[in-house]
């Protein structure tokens, strides 16, 4: 068997505080197993590394084709074909939440243009079911589709069974558009426990929180929202933003060009993570 990421044992006063002064959470307090993308990546190519397994890389930062690398998380895979290698890149994760919504055309757009793939968590009421062709069109256009539940609750408020309801919802019905059913969730305001741990286990879903966020649900100024992701993008960072908000989606060229000209590649989630896996039920946080 593969190893599994390095995890970390966040309980009490010492994980309020982390979650809180990452996230600017306001009620904090939760217990949860959490690792970051480099260390996943680190040690599913240590283990790649013990087994004789590891690919070649290419010069540009790209794992060879030929390459066999085993995963971590929930078990070995070899690394996507044309995968960038985030060892050698400088890469960053570009996520949407909340949408699809009505500027989602737009977005899509700069994305194709730009040449970047991202990570759209999706919402389901009045979002994935108002906008099907949209969901649609993301997944067909190499976006990797996630889950931020069909009604955007507090997961930690709730009991199992209805945690359970609002993911597996969301699933099925992204699932019947694309024929492909989510393995990433993102909690909403990033709440998350052991109780969410344990149904995202159980549905096959790893959580993904972030490191660098605009706030854009509370201004629509455009500068500020690009101002605000720079300052804190970083190697191997998350970002975090929402395509429903009218500054939005115009402050997007201006995030892109600006961190390309600083040397990233941007990257989704699983290639962030890759040869690694999302393992279920952990919390995946730069």
């Amino acid at each position: 068997m593969p190893q599994h990421p390095r995890r970390a044992r966040r309980t009490g006063v010492a994980a309020a505080l982390s979650v809180c002064l990452s996230l600017g959470l306001s009620a904090c307090g939760a217990t949860y197993d959490v690792t970051s993308p480099r260390a996943a990546r680190t040690a599913a190519y240590e283990a790649a590394r013990k087994a004789g397994t590891d690919g070649k890389a290419g010069g540009d930062g790209r794992t060879g084709t030929d390459g066999k690398t085993a995963g971590g998380g929930a078990g070995g895979t070899a690394a996507p074909s044309g995968a960038v290698d985030c060892r050698k890149a400088k890469c960053i994760a570009l996520t949407f939440d909340a949408g699809p919504s009505e500027n989602t055309p737009a977005l899509l757009s700069i994305l194709e243009r730009k040449k970047v793939k991202v990570t759209f968590f999706l919402l389901g009421h009045n979002h994935v079911d108002k906008y099907p062709d949209l969901v649609r069109k993301m997944a067909a256009d190499g976006n990797v589709l996630g889950n931020h539940s069909w009604t955007h609750p507090v997961l930690t408020s709730l009991p199992p069974e209805r945690i359970r309801a609002e993911l597996d919802h969301l699933d099925s019905a992204v699932e019947k558009l694309t024929g492909t059913r989510p393995t990433l969730m993102r909690p909403p305001q990033g709440r998350t426990d052991k109780k969410v741990e344990k149904v995202c286990r159980e549905l096959g879903l790893a959580q993904v929180l972030w490191s660098d966020t605009a706030s854009d649900y509370a201004t629509t100024d455009t500068a500020l929202i690009q101002k605000r992701i720079l300052k804190d993008a970083s190697r191997d960072g998350i970002i975090l933003l929402h395509d429903l908000y009218k500054g939005t989606v115009p402050a997007v060229p201006g995030i892109i060009d600006a961190l390309r000209a600083q040397g990233y590649t941007f990257v989704t989630v699983p290639e962030l993570l890759a040869p690694a896996t999302a393992e279920p039920g952990m919390v995946y946080r730069p």
